[in-house]
């Protein structure tokens, strides 16, 4: 079997991971079997919809907390206190001036586990976070989307905040 991949997480991406394991192990579980003690209690399984329900939710929750002792094996913590600044890599936040729009952004490179776009969190894998690893402010990248090409210029490196 080939060796899992790493994940690159952050150490606030791998304590919210880790927070929402311990949730779904100690608290979920118990909530879940709860539900379906209940059912049980009520008689005929073959037409209850509440022990469907829970039954389903089981499972569920067995499936995430499975990914996330995946995730949190194969993790590899960026100590953001080492980044090197001078170049954009995981764990910073990078200003970009977007040429194509006209108007600045702010992004901070993630592992693909914390991306979040709501959130400005890209991750090192995609489009744009593939296109600005590595380089340094005052660059430009061109970056291929499904949209057309839009060009960014690193303006500033950062820690994240």
């Amino acid at each position: 079997m080939a060796e899992a991949k790493k994940r690159l997480l952050t150490y606030a991406g791998l304590k919210a991971l880790e927070d929402e394991l311990e949730d779904l192990k100690v608290v979920k579980r118990k909530e879940v079997a709860a539900k379906i003690k209940e059912a049980r209690e009520q008689g005929d399984l073959s037409e209850n919809a509440e022990y469907d329900a829970a039954k389903d939710e089981q499972r569920d929750i067995e499936a995430r907390i499975e990914e996330l002792e995946g995730i949190l094996k194969n993790a590899e913590v960026v100590v953001e206190d080492e980044v090197d600044f001078d170049k954009i890599n995981v764990g910073c936040t990078v200003k970009v001036f977007d040429i194509t729009y006209d108007e600045e952004m702010e992004f901070k490179i993630v592992g693909s586990t914390e991306a979040n776009s709501l959130e400005g969190k890209i991750s090192n894998e995609s489009p744009v976070g593939q296109a600005l690893m590595g380089k340094k402010v005052g660059e430009t990248v061109n970056v291929e989307t499904q949209a057309g090409d839009i060009q960014y210029k690193v303006l500033e490196i950062s820690r994240s905040k």
